[in-house]
């Protein structure tokens, strides 16, 4: 029977909220969570494994992290991933010549050191500050040591106080030829439909551009790799647009539970907002960085999954140790099912546990 959307909805609303597992199953299923320093109640990372991973505490990847096999890298955004799809991104083009010397300095205090703290690497230094991306001062040290994060130079060690501790890395030799490069950019694509299917045309276009961040050393082969998607990866026409997802999988054999779940707006279930219109119907906008007087919704708006349906969003905070939500729905009330209310309590119950104020 052919593909349809609502095959295609109650894919979407299933396929990553995969059955809880343990935290590092979780992430090895996912390869990829992006990660945002806003609590609103609690990071996006948080927020996003706390719905996979059985018995997740705001806070556990961070206290894990040196146990998981875990890495902070850029994907499509910056994050955790797996040191499999770390293989696949390095070794990326390292810094221009200008830089190289005082790359090459910091490297050898930090190999000398083994883990060190921004402040020591500052103190040592003395970097003086730099332009951020977003026109404000920096400290030039934390602009250097991420920048050489990025090209795979370090990596991060663990937190302490929020505060990446760095140690020095090294990276394999780069592909040899065509063959291995398209390999890697194709597993790269994977990963992609492996988190975030099923994807709409436009939207596998967009994620496949954005590898460009991955891999700035293949960009120019990035064409290349979304053809071959569109030519070897399960897909169907359905309702005016091409939709792709992984070919072991079936759309249509899927089924939603009976949850109820507040998903942070970075939750691959609604990551994609192209993909969130065309599914349920109506625009989602996150409004953190909206002036208050123009928020439709609220400053952190968790969109309301129950079922496959996307209803609505909440608003939650922690308040003299107490849970406090507020619901929006997109038809104006709540569904008047039993159920859902049922469904309701239980997911502000599994957050009061997962903030730690059950």
């Amino acid at each position: 029977m052919p593909i349809t959307l609502d095959d295609l909805r109650r894919f979407a609303a299933s396929y990553s909220l995969f059955g809880p597992t343990t935290l590092g199953h979780a992430v090895d299923r996912l390869g990829f969570v992006q990660a945002d320093p806003i609590r609103a109640p609690a990071r996006a990372q948080d927020l996003t494994l706390r719905h996979r991973v059985r018995g997740y505490r705001a806070g556990d990847l961070e206290r894990h992290y040196a146990d998981l096999g875990v890495e902070e890298d850029f994907f499509l955004n910056y994050g955790f991933v797996t040191r499999s799809l770390q293989t696949l991104m390095h070794p990326r083009p390292q810094a221009a010549a200008v830089r190289r010397k005082r790359a090459h300095l910091l490297l050898a205090f930090v190999r000398e050191h083994g883990t060190v703290h921004p402040s020591a690497v500052d103190a040592h230094f003395a970097h003086g500050t730099v332009t951020n991306y977003w026109g404000g001062s920096s400290n030039a040290t934390t602009h250097m040591l991420d920048a050489m994060h990025y090209r795979g130079l370090l990596r991060v060690v663990r937190r302490e106080g929020g505060v990446r501790l760095y140690a020095p890395r090294q990276h394999g030799p780069p592909p040899t030829g065509a063959a291995e490069r398209g390999a890697r950019l194709d597993a790269l694509v994977d990963v992609v439909l492996r988190i975030y299917a099923p994807l709409p045309g436009a939207s596998l276009s967009f994620f496949v551009r954005r590898l460009r961040h991955a891999v700035p050393q293949w960009q120019k082969e990035l064409t290349g790799a979304l053809q071959r998607a569109r030519e070897r990866l399960s897909h169907a026409h359905v309702e005016g647009a091409e939709w792709y997802w992984p070919n072991e999988e079936d759309p249509a054999a899927h089924e939603p539970s009976e949850a109820v779940r507040f998903l942070t707006p970075f939750d691959p279930v609604v990551h994609d907002r192209g993909r969130f219109e065309r599914l349920w119907g109506w625009s989602y906008r996150f409004e953190a960085y909206t002036p208050v007087a123009e928020r439709q919704r609220g400053y952190y708006a968790l969109p309301l999954l129950w079922r496959d349906r996307v209803i609505g969003w909440a608003n939650v905070s922690v308040k003299d140790a107490k849970l406090e939500v507020e619901l929006g729905y997109v038809s104006s009330h709540a569904p008047r099912e039993r159920a859902y209310k049922h469904a309701l309590e239980a997911e502000m119950d599994r957050m009061r546990a997962f903030l730690g104020i059950a």
